[in-house]
């Protein structure tokens, strides 16, 4: 019989194998001309930070069309039927916002499937919910995947603060998504840095700022 474990979206899952495999980055993306999937999960404010930075990718990176997908249930993985359609209709997704503890870990767990599906995929998660999103990733076998944080709380955040929260945000998820490599974000970045307000580690990309 194999073992069971409880994982952070509130359900159990047999216990993944950790075999030191990230999640396939074999390429990067273009933004220009680009199919963006901008994957909510119902929590307040999330569509609207992903509508903000689309309207910045847009504008200063020239993508060609923003696709807006919703995933029901925020506390558990993407269902394959939308995982399929995200994989063959868009060259990249972002995804969020993971800002409670079962949110912050099936976030991790659709960008981990997305990369293992060819899509490289920038995920956001509130820097109070960290703990789960790590504890996601480790289960999945995928430890070091990297994802992006963001200060809690999300929700509360007026239009004007989610717009400036965006655009906080905007330099590491270009730099998540045109890098070829799951662990190359971090140094991609160049002058973004603790002078300018954010923090890097190996595992995940810290915006701070904005409202607390």
């Amino acid at each position: 019989m194999p073992s069971t474990i409880l994982d952070p979206t509130g359900g159990s899952s047999p216990a993944a194998p950790d075999d030191g495999r990230p999640a396939p980055r074999s390429t990067a993306v273009r933004l220009r001309g680009a199919r963006i999937g901008l994957l909510e999960n119902t929590k307040h404010n999330a569509a609207l930070l992903l509508q903000e930075l689309g309207a910045l990718l847009t504008a200063e990176h020239h993508v060609a069309a923003l696709v807006p997908y919703t995933k029901r249930n925020f506390a558990v993985p993407v269902p394959d039927g939308l995982l399929h359609e995200l994989a063959d209709g868009c060259d990249a997704v972002i995804t969020g916002v993971g800002d409670c503890g079962s949110c912050s870990g099936s976030a991790v767990a659709d960008g981990i499937l997305l990369e293992r599906h060819g899509v490289p995929t920038a995920v956001i998660c509130s820097d109070a919910f960290t703990a789960s999103a790590d504890a996601m990733a480790e289960l999945t076998g995928d430890g070091d995947f990297p994802y992006l944080t963001t200060s809690h709380p999300v929700a509360s955040l007026t239009p004007g603060q989610v717009r400036e929260r965006a655009r906080q945000l905007l330099p590491a998820i270009v730099a998540r998504l045109t890098c070829a490599a799951p662990g190359a974000a971090t140094a991609a970045q160049g002058a973004i840095g603790p002078g300018d307000g954010t923090t890097s580690t190996a595992a995940h990309t810290a915006v701070t700022g904005g409202a607390r």
